[in-house]
């Protein structure tokens, strides 16, 4: 690709990811406010069995939204690397959290404010340094990636794995370690972007007016996207039901968005073509927005109250404070005694001696 279509490709991919995040994180906001407005109508909640959610607007707009959303998702690994895209795509968590402060009323607290702001910070880092280039622009080319060595040994490394932890682990430590099903979905994750990305891929060839239909690659990739959601769905959900969500959801994402950039980097060898001072931004804006997630569902349940802070922060302090400075305009520290007590004996039997004599 030339270096001008390759950069708007990129932009488009960028712009995309980011409408994304913000589609999917205020669909959530949307289902939530119309469920909300059926509990206090008294109708049969979504939590008891009913589906009285069906004749709300608002969660069918949200609906929408969650659509448009995953579309722009879906069209944004055709345009952009899928370091850069997978990454962006916290920023509905980010999206959710402020959108529910505001519009919900839920209290962000500041761990939560912390982890947006780092959130906001790692993804511009990756934004800035990700790769621009894109090597595979053909379903012929995506075919030869696929033939690799390396992504062959990564997949049947994958699948050995899932299926150990499946079949294995599943049954012994599923119930009590949250890994477990996690690395399954984060495994076989990695290898439903990557059939996102040639069938995004391959949608662009149909668009141009290419026969896309007959070539038997891109319908093997839809079948395998199939049952890697349906997979990732079913243990996700294992996953939730058992453990914490502000446990699951931190983990999963470091470790799915990790087995992306591991298999981006093998099938599309989008980091080939980077200098180091790029490989150390981009891996420097994942730990932060990895930091930022953390804090922002860790944290989020803990209150933060004046009284955690320290002294000097606290408020209604000042009269304290005022009286220490008064203190010390009389007196400073090098000059009081450093045993006031023996001191303050001595001076008392000194003076009992003079009253006596």
């Amino acid at each position: 690709m030339g270096g001008a279509g390759g950069r708007s490709g990129f932009y488009v991919g960028l712009g995309l990811a980011l409408a994304s995040s913000a589609f999917i994180g205020g669909s959530f906001i949307l289902k939530k406010k119309g469920l909300l407005r059926l509990c206090r109508r008294g109708r049969a909640r979504a939590g008891q069995g009913g589906h009285a959610y069906l004749q709300e607007w608002l969660w069918w707009a949200g609906l929408l939204c969650m659509g448009v959303g995953e579309a722009a998702n879906f069209a944004a690994y055709a345009f952009a690397p899928a370091t850069l895209v997978t990454p962006l795509g916290a920023l509905s968590v980010l999206v959710s959290a402020v959108l529910s402060s505001t519009f919900l009323h839920e209290q962000l607290n500041v761990h939560g404010k912390i982890g947006c702001i780092l959130s906001i910070l790692g993804s511009t880092v990756m934004v800035i340094h990700a790769p621009q280039e894109e090597e595979v622009s053909s379903l012929e080319s995506m075919a030869e990636k696929l033939k690799d060595p390396g992504f062959i040994v990564f997949a049947v490394c994958v699948l050995v794995s899932s299926l150990l932890l499946i079949f294995v682990a599943g049954p012994r430590y599923g119930q009590t370690n949250v890994l477990v099903y996690v690395l399954v979905c984060s495994a076989i994750g990695s290898l439903s972007v990557s059939c996102v990305k040639g069938l995004g891929i391959a949608l662009k060839e149909l668009f141009s007016g290419k026969p896309v239909l007959k070539e038997p690659l891109g319908w093997v990739l839809l079948v395998c996207l199939v049952i890697c959601i349906s997979i990732q769905i079913n243990y996700l959900n294992k996953a939730l039901d058992i453990f914490n969500t502000s446990v699951v959801t931190p983990i999963y994402y470091v470790l799915f968005t990790t087995a992306v950039m591991m298999c981006s980097a093998i099938l599309f060898k989008e980091w080939q073509h980077m200098v180091l001072d790029n490989i150390i931004g981009t891996i420097s804006g994942f730990l932060t927005i990895v930091s930022g997630i953390f804090l922002l569902h860790a944290f989020r349940d803990m209150p933060f109250t004046p009284d955690l802070l320290p002294l000097f922060l606290q408020q209604g302090r000042t009269d304290l404070h005022a009286s220490w400075r008064s203190a010390d305009r009389h007196q400073s520290c090098q000059h009081q005694p450093l045993l006031p007590s023996e001191d303050k004996g001595s001076h008392s039997t000194e003076e009992e001696e003079a009253e006596s004599v």
